[in-house]
């Protein structure tokens, strides 16, 4: 017989009891979860190597170290020289290409330790990046900690590693040879392109691995989809105004017409199609390589207020929070941009406008995710 409730008596007191089990989605349910947390700590120290690597090697290039080592041996090169006698065997080396003949002839061996000390430590923190890839990869793989349909994602991190060892060889072989006091700038940006790309992969997978699949799939459904198409165009301006930057960079354009607005007294560089075939210019005149620069930047700044604007009618803070960090690196990278010609590009603003450019594209990449898979919040909020 059952008992009779009084009629104030409160109801909901006692707690079901509930199956550990039900507190899961549907969507989580049955699917590997792995180590989110830890696979993200793994991926935000490689974040971390890569962006310094990008720093490393834009020293190394500013530094005109980049041909000290004329050999690629990605396991037996680890070891730098250890004695007298090859120290002098890798000096004659480097003795025999165009860079020392033509523009370091007399160099003594103490200067060109430095310049190769810069490049062994570009290589080797390369090597150092696939080892930890490797180690972390095949760590939570053997475990078992990966989560589902992760795997090729994080695969593909270390396949992209090794085709940047291979496109950084293909890049210093080109400087090896012939008259070429450097490398091929269109490899040299190919190089630092690829860098890029690694370094989206790999913020892209923090921010997802951030939240649970559940989560994800909850913030999909409130996407603003017009800016979040948007914003793919300026990620791709963007990427293309880098590859424009390596271009300056690797034909030392930047060091030269550093007046600004004006190009050499004009809005135009002199002489911007001197070379044949015409399309020679667009990567090796200096004048025009600095100008499509420049131009370039113009535009993505414009087409970044555009983004902006856009980004003002979101409802969500953290959306306008993250267009307005794009906009203010936007503009202290255009400033950036402008001091570092009008001072002829020396190494100490260079670089900086080259960390600038790392922000700058990780910022875009936040907001085009907090676009993408908003966070919930109240009305007020």
């Amino acid at each position: 017989m059952t008992k009779k409730r009084a009629i104030f008596e409160e109801v909901g007191t006692e707690q079901p009891k509930t199956d550990p089990q039900s507190t899961v989605g549907v969507i989580d349910r049955g699917r590997n979860l792995g180590a989110r947390r830890g696979i993200r700590a793994w991926l935000i120290i490689l974040f971390a190597l890569v962006a310094l690597m990008i720093a490393v090697g834009g020293l190394t290039r500013l530094t005109d170290s980049g041909l000290s080592i004329t050999e690629w041996k990605p396991v037996t090169g680890a070891l730098p020289p250890m004695s007298a006698e090859v120290w002098e065997q890798e000096f004659e080396k480097y003795k025999q290409i165009p860079e020392y003949q033509l523009q370091n002839k007399g160099m003594s061996l103490d200067e060109f330790k430095t310049i190769f000390w810069w490049e062994w430590g570009h290589r080797q923190l390369g090597r150092f990046i696939g080892l930890v890839w490797a180690v972390g990869f095949f760590g939570f793989l053997a475990t078992r900690q990966i989560p589902t349909g992760w795997t090729a994602k994080l695969l593909l991190l270390g396949a992209l590693g090794g085709l940047q060892g291979m496109v950084g060889w293909w890049m210093v072989s080109s400087g090896l040879k012939g008259t070429m006091l450097d490398v091929a700038s269109y490899r040299l940006a190919t190089h630092l392109g690829l860098a890029f790309i690694i370094l989206g992969f790999i913020s892209w997978f923090v921010f997802q691995l951030g939240q649970s699949e559940k989560d994800l799939i909850q913030r999909r459904r409130s996407r603003e989809a017009g800016l979040f198409r948007i914003s793919k165009g300026l990620m791709h301006f963007a990427f293309l105004q880098i590859i424009l930057g390596a271009l300056v960079a690797g034909i030392d354009a930047g060091r030269n017409y550093i007046d600004w607005p004006l190009m050499a007294g004009g809005f135009f560089p002199p002489d911007m199609f001197s070379l044949t075939p015409w399309w020679r210019n667009f990567f090796e005149d200096d004048g025009l390589v600095q100008f499509t620069h420049r131009m370039a930047g113009y535009a993505l700044f414009i087409f970044g207020i555009v983004v902006w604007r856009i980004s003002r009618r979101s409802g969500n803070t953290q959306v306008r929070f993250g267009f307005n960090a794009v906009m203010a690196m936007m503009f202290i990278q255009m400033l950036l941009g402008i001091v570092t010609v009008m001072y002829s590009a020396p190494w100490q603003i260079a670089i900086v406008h080259q960390v600038g450019a790392v922000i700058l594209w990780v910022l875009i990449l936040r907001a085009r995710f907090t676009a993408g898979y908003p966070a919930v919040q109240s009305v007020r909020g």
